[in-house]
Order: structure tokens, then sequence, then C-alpha cells
């Protein structure tokens, strides 16, 4: 999405499409993005200023912080606000905006019971150290053993 700031009319100009999603750029986290990312944004110019109202949308897959289980989760702001402030420029790309407004959506702790199928949100026993029986077959380690605060002094003393 491209803004010619010289082709703007005073009233504003509507815009309306979808971005790839590879504007998210996650590829060094545990969140996926599984769609395009929608836009329809009202643009218009203020003295230094480019202000877009509008809506945005993307769904990403997301980890539960519960269950471990990936789910489906739509990011939707029907009404969102943009401002960007204006350089030299003629042409202006609001994309790292509208991309930074999506991404500060995301929920920090995602859990399954909020995605766009909830489902039932419940850790998996087995990482629960609490639920697990004690009669596994498995050995506990070894416990390291302690150094002798007063060993050296008895070795000291053996010498004699």
């Amino acid at each position: 999405m491209k803004i010619d700031l010289a082709n703007l009319p005073d009233e504003g100009k509507h815009f309306e499409g979808e971005l790839p999603p590879e504007i998210f750029d996650l590829q060094e986290s545990d969140i996926i993005s599984v769609s395009k990312l929608k836009y329809s944004l009202f643009t218009q110019r203020f003295d230094t200023e480019l202000l877009l109202t509008g809506s945005l949308e993307a769904t990403f897959e997301l980890t539960c912080m519960r269950s471990l289980h990936p789910f489906k989760q739509t990011i939707a702001m029907p009404s969102t606000v943009v401002s960007i402030e204006l350089g030299n420029d003629g042409i202006v790309d609001p994309a790292p905006q509208i991309r930074e407004e999506i991404l500060l959506e995301l929920p920090t702790n995602p859990r399954c019971e909020d995605g766009d199928t909830p489902e039932n949100c419940k850790i998996d026993p087995k990482y629960l150290a609490v639920d697990k029986p004690t009669d596994d077959g498995v050995e506990p380690a070894p416990e390291p053993e302690k150094p002798n605060p007063w060993g050296a002094l008895d070795e000291l003393d053996s010498q004699d």
C-alpha cells in the first residue's frame, strides 16, 4: 500500500485491500500469520500528519499457554486510528505502522478458549509434577556429594 501525497485529495481518500502475511515478519516466533492483513482505511492529510482511520483484520496461529495446543485467533480492529508524521517524501508506505497496530493487539498469554473456535483450555496433566504418580519406575537422580569444608585441614592433619 503506497499513498502518493501529491495525488491525495484534500478531502481524503478511501483505501481498501490486503497485504501479504509476510508483512508481519514472524519467522523467529511461535506465532504464525495464516491470513492476509485486510484493511479498509480512510486517509486524510493534516499539515505534517497523515491520518488513517478504519478497520484492520488478520488471523494468526498461536500456541495456548495452558494446554500447549495450537489454535487460530483473528485480530479484528473495527475502529483503528493510525497517525503518521510526514517527512519530505512524496510517497508514504503506512504498512509498518499498520503492522505494528495489529501486532500490539496479539495476546501476551494466548489461551485456546479465546480462539476463533473456542476449546476447553485444560492443562495437560503430563506437564504437572503434582499429579504424576510416585511409583513410575524412574529412579531419582543421585544427589551430588556436598564438599567437606574441613577436607583440606583433614588432609594436613593426616600428613603428620
